[in-house]
């Protein structure tokens, strides 16, 4: 179709778009109890007359676009699980849930979703192939993705390809970020436990110090990085919690540390469990102290399909009002869309959300965190665009997949 007419239509969204948002910002559901919010997903994709699937997942909503003739399907994810951290905004859509806010922009990428849904059945049925619509939950840190595809989200009909997209404060409104090869670390999770000998403050050598243990224990694991691991390979070890001891003029007998482990290559990653055994082993022998380490294995490392990241930006070259693309390096963050890409070839990208105002340009995460809801009709468009151009270039005339 006329490129202009896309955008047009996508733009023509906005009102709806800025009301859905705003509405899944004020009323943020974390990981799993996406009720509400997966509620009003499904009766959108039902009230465009799409085959509609809820509990996908525990909490995931399908909606599937049958084309006219069989052929390939592409699926296009979005995730809707908001944080446990409080909203800090003073905006009249700020979240209205204590503890809990949308800092990561999944009401976005929820919202673009239910548009490219809306924008694509309005087109009609494809004339070969499927489009199916993922509305994913529990991306943080609780592997939505691999609950949904353990419930078959890439069955029935079998999908072929997955896109998705991550709003980006650092990036400007409407412009594209994509890595080819590897796009996001691997991250995963880090508990270590520290066993001493308790007593009193005043006399430490009759104890064994806990505390101070984990002190030299989360410094020896940086030498991980610029000693045991080559300069090349980001390796990122970082604790985040520590937890012990009972008062101040007691010696700690036990600590618990929890923390991520990040990798740019599932090689290394594989390697991690050991080296890190093999550090905190030393340090605690070393001060007569015990240790137990627990290492869990969270999202893989984010590989994009050459051919995938191929066909986002031709599209995007091909769009005249397309912002356009650049080509980054991969993130040290993790991305349970990781999952989709161990089974199909996929492409997850960054789709710019910061403009001059400062409100835009807090980090992922920050309890300040908003966008530019500007954005929005790009990501339907830039969506719709590849799913557009993925069925066309992989199905015949006649409806056949292509050799």
């Amino acid at each position: 179709m006329e490129q202009t007419r896309l955008l047009n239509l996508a733009q023509q969204l906005q009102p709806k778009l800025t009301n859905w948002r705003r509405d899944f910002h004020r009323h943020p559901e974390i990981g799993y109890e996406e009720v509400r919010t997966s509620g009003i997903v499904a009766e959108h994709l039902e009230s465009l007359g799409l085959e509609v699937t809820r509990h996908v997942g525990k909490t995931g909503v399908v909606g599937l676009l049958r084309g006219e003739t069989d052929g390939p399907t592409i699926a296009l994810r979005a995730d809707m699980d908001a944080l446990p951290i409080q909203d800090q905004k003073a905006a009249e859509y700020s979240s209205q849930v204590e503890g809990k806010a949308h800092l990561c922009g999944h009401d976005a990428h929820t919202t673009i979703l239910m548009g490219a849904a809306e924008l694509l059945t309005g087109l009609g049925r494809p004339k070969s192939g499927n489009i199916k619509f993922v509305f994913q939950p529990a991306e943080e840190g609780l592997a939505g993705a691999r609950a949904m595809i353990q419930d078959g989200v890439l069955e029935n009909p079998k999908v072929d390809a997955i896109a998705g997209l991550h709003m980006t404060p650092g990036q400007d409104t409407g412009t594209v970020g994509v890595s080819k090869g590897v796009a996001f670390a691997s991250a995963d999770r880090l508990v270590i436990r520290v066993f001493g000998k308790g007593g009193h403050a005043a006399r430490p050598h009759e104890g064994i110090d806990a505390i101070a243990v984990s002190a030299q224990v989360i410094t020896a694991l940086q030498n991980i990085a610029s000693r045991l691991v080559d300069p090349l390979e980001p390796v990122v070890v970082t604790i985040g919690k520590i937890t012990g001891g009972y008062m101040g003029t007691a010696i700690a007998p036990e600590v618990e540390m929890i923390g991520t482990v990040r990798t740019l290559s599932p090689i290394l990653r594989e390697r991690m469990p050991a080296l890190i055994e093999q550090v905190v082993s030393g340090v605690c022998a070393s001060f007569g102290a015990g240790h137990e380490v627990v290492y869990g294995d969270g999202y893989p490392v984010v590989v994009n399909d050459h051919a995938m990241v191929d066909l986002l930006t031709e599209t995007v070259d091909g769009l005249d009002w397309a912002k356009g693309w650049s080509s980054i390096p991969p993130s040290t963050g993790g991305e349970d869309f990781a999952f989709y890409c161990e089974q199909i070839p996929g492409v997850f990208f960054r789709l710019g959300s910061g403009n001059e105002e400062e409100r835009t340009r807090y980090p992922l995460h920050h309890p300040m965190f908003d966008l530019d809801e500007t954005a929005m009709p790009y990501g339907v468009g830039l969506l719709s665009s590849i799913a557009l151009e993925f069925l066309a270039r992989n199905t015949t005339s006649e409806g056949e997949r292509s050799e």
